[in-house]
């Protein structure tokens, strides 16, 4: 089933966003269709003389296959090249004034040019050049036996065919580097985004290590000094102790190991303690004495060092979001904590608010940025299992919220 339907021909322009665009193909064709037929029986009749049953033929034969050429364009020029060819052998049984034009009449030439410019629009170079080239072999082949003699009218069948196939070739290549130049654009807006994406959980994971290895340390030195600390530990306790250093020193080096995988040449300077809810004040003092009035409201209570150490984060990237795009702006920074639903939890509530800068700023204050604010915030609200709220206000500001649970285990 799955092979059929990858089979099935696809109409001309059907991938247009346009809706009048995709019928513009089938108008074309019926409009041209219903014209021909009837104009080329008339035509071949009462000028060239043809009995009526072999111009009907002819006519169907060469006007028909328009409405095949919007779904198949090559099977379509098979039939009305050969339907064409064989009109222009069935002219030589019949005597005709010498004005009129052979091989191929006036309407022959309309209904070839259609066919023609849809191949063009759907087939490759190396088609087109073979079409082009058996119809210009047709046409000089037939000059040979012209009745009146071969004139260079006679090659308005290969000149005006040969501009319909150029044209829609030109249409056609245009249309597909268009195409892959947006899918282009599409894949590396997706590649920025995960790289962003990595690039900030790495990040995380270096600072989760040093949050870690704190703990880790201090479980190693209390269990290395336990027996010099305690008095009369029975031997039993003093192995237990010993295993439980040796077991945190491996999980410490393995931990070390696996962090040099994530760790760059640049990352300098990274191992120093992890900032948390402590030194919020000091970032918010710093960003009001440098870009603008800053109103902070702390909250004074034991968190985790992760949850400490994600608000922290957060209010950095809000506040950098805020000297990026809102300079001068005021900004407010509250941190609270919540009691929710007992299934829930405390949580520390962490809201940066700014309304919008004094006047617009002239261009970017940054010509380049990370683009890892907002997905940096969410990845660490997403690390801690809390929610994040995020978007713009109705007098320009902007907002961030995030909800942090506190009885997060690091």
């Amino acid at each position: 089933m799955t092979s059929v339907e990858e089979e099935r021909p696809r109409a001309l322009l059907a991938g247009a966003s346009r809706r009048w665009v995709r019928l513009l193909p089938w108008a074309v064709a019926f409009v041209l269709c219903v014209a021909l037929l009837p104009t080329t029986i008339v035509v071949l009749t009462a000028d060239y003389g043809l009995t009526g049953s072999v111009a009907a033929g002819l006519a169907v034969a060469q006007a028909a296959p328009l409405l095949l050429a919007v779904v198949r364009p090559l099977r379509a020029w098979y039939v009305v090249f050969v339907a064409d060819v064989a009109g222009a052998l069935a002219l030589l049984t019949v005597d005709f004034q010498e004005r009129l034009l052979w091989p191929f009449p006036p309407m022959e030439i309309v209904g070839y040019v259609g066919v023609c410019l849809a191949l063009g629009l759907r087939e490759r170079r190396r088609t087109l050049l073979l079409v082009w080239l058996a119809t210009a072999a047709a046409n000089v082949a037939l000059g040979f036996v012209a009745p009146h003699g071969f004139s260079a009218r006679g090659m308005l069948f290969t000149i005006l065919g040969g501009v319909a196939l150029l044209l829609g070739g030109a249409l056609r290549e245009r249309s597909e580097v268009q195409r892959r130049l947006v899918e282009q654009e599409t894949i590396s807006e997706a590649e920025r985004s995960r790289r962003t994406l990595l690039e900030e959980r790495a990040r995380i994971a270096r600072e989760l290590h040093d949050v870690v290895a704190h703990h880790m340390s201090v479980i190693t030195v209390q269990a290395d000094t336990a027996e010099y600390r305690l008095d009369s530990l029975p031997p039993d306790v003093r192995e237990e102790f010993t295993s439980i250093a040796a077991t945190a020193r491996e999980s410490l080096g393995e931990m070390r190991r696996l962090l040099g995988v994530l760790r760059n040449e640049e990352a300098h300077g990274e191992l120093v303690p992890q900032p948390g809810l402590a030194q919020i004040g000091q970032l918010v003092e710093v960003t009001a004495r440098a870009r603008g009035p800053v109103e902070f409201t702390p909250c004074d209570v034991a968190v985790p060092e992760t949850v400490g150490l994600s608000a922290y984060r957060i209010v950095q990237e809000a506040l950098s979001n805020v000297v990026r795009h809102a300079p001068g702006a005021r900004t407010q920074v509250s941190l609270s904590v919540t009691e929710s639903d007992p299934q829930d939890g405390a949580r520390l509530t962490v809201l940066v608010v700014n309304g919008p800068p004094p006047q617009p700023p002239d261009g970017p204050l940054e010509v380049g940025g990370t683009g890892h604010g907002l997905v940096g915030m969410r990845e660490r609200v997403r690390l801690v299992g809390g929610s994040l709220d995020t978007g713009p206000l109705p007098d320009g500001g902007f907002r961030v919220a995030a909800r942090l649970p506190l009885d997060f285990s690091d």
